[in-house]
């Protein structure tokens, strides 16, 4: 079977529209509502909320090819990034150079999408690397861009891209497209139709010796931001690390023909999973400051340490309930005085308890929200 670039209709996609256009109502809707909310967050929660979900999207986008960095280091290359107050920590490369994508992503997201935009993406991307020949450039080798799994002798091939030298005429066509199909452009498309067949356009050419797909996801968030007129904050590469299965077995499946309504309507639920995702960040963080600020100055240093430890955890909340023995782990409080604070937390409200004796448990008095998956069936309809 050829691949979709060796098709004779590429890289003219067909999809149904019809089966969209609910999809993309309902996302423009909960753009609109986001925005509204995001207006009664102060200064103070407002750079939060951008540092918390650059980052997030940061780390996550790196994990789904398997690289766990630090969530503190990206946190404080950001804020440095955005002229915020940092602990000047040092920033390893891995960290520094994603957080620098993700920062040009959320200042740029405006601009039309260009080749020397790429290619400082794929520098900072690739910071600190050795084992690469092509950085901030197009790949150059003559061996095959293959996705391949399993053993040496007997791989299995999930994809391959066109040869390296038909990469610059194709990344010059899907430029060309990105620009024209923006809100701007002479041939806009809607928001989720065209940040999905940005995403599978560009990883289809796959175009670097490194990095496509962090690259080819921030293209997708740039597409939704610019349709909806502003940075988004979408925790979609979150959202597709929870779902990475499905993603790749979609996305090996859309490399096999032009038509994208199936892919589609898989990035569309996604898409608008992680935007309930990023309104539920929100609530919570407004639930946080007003937990904090009823607490300030009633607790000691040790509950003050292991609250704000939970509240990182974000609207899901810490895995498996705080214990006692886990308190003591992150404050280094005796067993003694680990059940006085925990006792104290729960009579102040700060934390709610569930089991009794070694069985208890403690959460953050803050209702949780956990996400459902958001799936869109082939008529289109919401389940």
């Amino acid at each position: 079977m050829d691949w979709n670039w060796q098709q004779p209709d590429w890289p003219h996609f067909t999809w149904d529209a019809s089966r969209l256009r609910k999809a993309e109502e309902h996302f423009l809707l909960g753009s609109g509502m986001f925005a509204g909310v995001i207006k009664h967050l102060d200064d103070n929660q407002q750079q939060q909320l951008t540092v918390e979900a650059i980052s997030a999207e940061a780390l996550t986008t790196s994990e789904i090819e398997g690289e766990i960095l630090d969530r503190a280091s990206a946190q404080s290359s950001i804020r440095r990034q955005l002229g915020l107050a940092t602990d000047h920590r040092r920033v390893k490369p891995a960290e520094q150079g994603i957080a620098e994508m993700m920062v040009s992503l959320y200042r740029s997201f405006e601009e039309p999408i260009s080749e020397k935009l790429l290619f400082d993406w794929h520098k900072w991307l690739t910071n600190g690397r050795r084992d690469l020949k092509d950085i901030g450039c197009y790949r150059t080798g003559s061996e095959p861009m293959q996705v391949v799994s399993g053993s040496l002798h007997a791989p299995k091939v999930h994809f391959e891209a066109p040869p390296s030298a038909r990469v610059p005429k194709e990344m010059a066509r899907f430029v060309k497209w990105f620009n024209r199909t923006s809100p701007a452009g002479g041939d806009p498309l809607p928001a989720l139709t065209r940040a999905g067949i940005a995403h599978l356009y560009f990883e289809s050419i796959h175009p670097f010796e490194d990095g496509n797909g962090r690259i080819g996801r921030a293209i997708s968030e740039k597409a939704l931001a610019q349709s909806v007129g502003h940075p988004t904050l979408t925790a979609l590469a979150a959202t597709i690390l929870i779902r990475r299965k499905s993603y790749y077995e979609v996305l090996e499946a859309a490399n096999k023909q032009n038509n994208l309504t199936r892919w589609l309507l898989w990035f569309a639920g996604i898409a608008i999973e992680a935007q309930r995702r990023t309104e539920a960040h929100v609530e919570f963080l407004m639930d946080k400051t007003r937990l904090l600020n009823r607490l300030k100055g009633d607790l000691n240093e040790r509950q003050e340490k292991s609250l704000l430890r939970m509240l990182r955890e974000g609207p899901e909340g810490f895995k498996g309930g705080l214990s006692a023995g886990k308190y003591a782990t992150i404050t280094g409080a005796s067993p003694a005085t680990a059940t006085r604070d925990l006792a104290d937390l729960v009579q102040k409200k700060a934390l709610v308890r569930s089991g009794e004796r070694r069985h208890a448990r403690y959460d953050v008095a803050i209702g949780l929200r956990t996400v459902q998956p958001v799936r869109i069936d082939p008529e289109g309809n919401f389940r």
